[in-house]
């Protein structure tokens, strides 16, 4: 019996959640694809299938969608609308099937994550794996290990920055921004390369012990409820101690981040700027943007 082959779009929540994702489905004994890094032809096809008023991050996404398309015997696409009780997501994470299903009408796989409506990760991955013909207790095991699996290398990651926070003196700039935009090949990985080749000891956002979250995300929006940006605060405020300066990394148009980062700028005390990235960025004036932030901290740090 051939095995079912899963595809996984290497955009959007891919950098949150691929290894709960990849380990479950590689569990339960399917083979995974995950598309390539972004690229100039994925950015575009993604643009021809997007509505002009979609965030860059959306567009790239359906590009991966189109890349798998045919590669795979189901493309994975989750519908997330509430992961805390009275929290919500940005409404492409709920829409997000609907909108692919009705963009491409190919063969896709989904769960439901929606707490308030008592449909956890748990309910919502054995809904998943119930589909696609698996047993009951192997899809829980599957479940259980892959989340397992998450959590150690997540920890192993944020104990890996604290380390490089303690025991390097170089010029620390924080990434702030959602994992898909610090990670994505297009979007925050060219603002990475400009950095490393600054010398610039690099700390990323969502590599951070959300242990005080609550605490820590109210000392500046005590009322935000989207929850992933609620992390992105909490980490600016954890980390803002430890670094020179923050660079925060948004796709334009995005609604809830436009309101997040007007908060974060009105109230961090060390220097932050805040690149606002479409598909027509130019890399030149990237560059310059950056070094003449770089500028800063080093002039900073001699008059310290």
């Amino acid at each position: 019996m051939n095995k079912i082959t899963i595809g996984i779009p290497k955009a959007l929540l891919y950098y949150k959640y691929k290894d709960l994702w990849i380990n479950f489905f590689e569990e339960l004994g399917c083979e995974v694809i995950v598309s390539p890094n972004t690229n100039k032809q994925i950015l575009e096809d993604g643009i021809k299938f997007s509505m002009d008023e979609a965030c860059l991050a959306m567009k790239i996404y359906l590009g991966h969608i189109y890349y798998l398309i045919d590669k795979c015997d189901y493309i994975l696409v989750p519908r997330i609308k509430c992961v805390k009780k009275h929290e919500k997501l940005c409404t492409n994470f709920s829409a997000l099937y609907d909108l692919v299903n009705n963009v491409f009408d190919k063969n896709l796989i989904h769960y439901n994550l929606d707490v308030e409506h008592k449909e956890d990760e748990l309910y919502a991955f054995t809904t998943m794996g119930l589909t696609l013909g698996f047993p009951y207790r192997k899809i829980v095991t599957a479940y259980k290990n892959a989340k397992e699996k998450e959590t150690f290398l997540k920890e192993r990651r944020i104990s890996k920055q604290k380390s490089l926070i303690a025991s390097s003196n170089k010029i620390k700039i924080l990434l702030a921004g959602h994992p898909y935009n610090l990670y994505d090949e297009f979007i925050g990985k060219q603002i990475e390369k400009i950095l490393e080749e600054n010398n610039i000891d690099i700390i990323y956002s969502d590599q951070y012990d959300d242990k005080y979250l609550e605490t820590e995300v109210k000392e500046i929006s005590p009322k935000n409820y989207w929850t992933y940006n609620k992390e992105i605060i909490a980490s600016i405020v954890h980390y803002q101690d430890v670094v020179d300066g923050i660079i925060l990394i948004t796709s334009f148009p995005c609604g809830p981040d436009s309101l997040s980062n007007e908060m974060i700028l009105r109230s961090v005390k060390i220097p932050i700027t805040n690149l606002i990235m479409d598909e027509g960025d130019s890399n030149t004036g990237l560059f310059t943007r950056i070094e003449s932030f770089i500028d800063i901290l080093e002039e900073r740090r001699k008059g310290k």
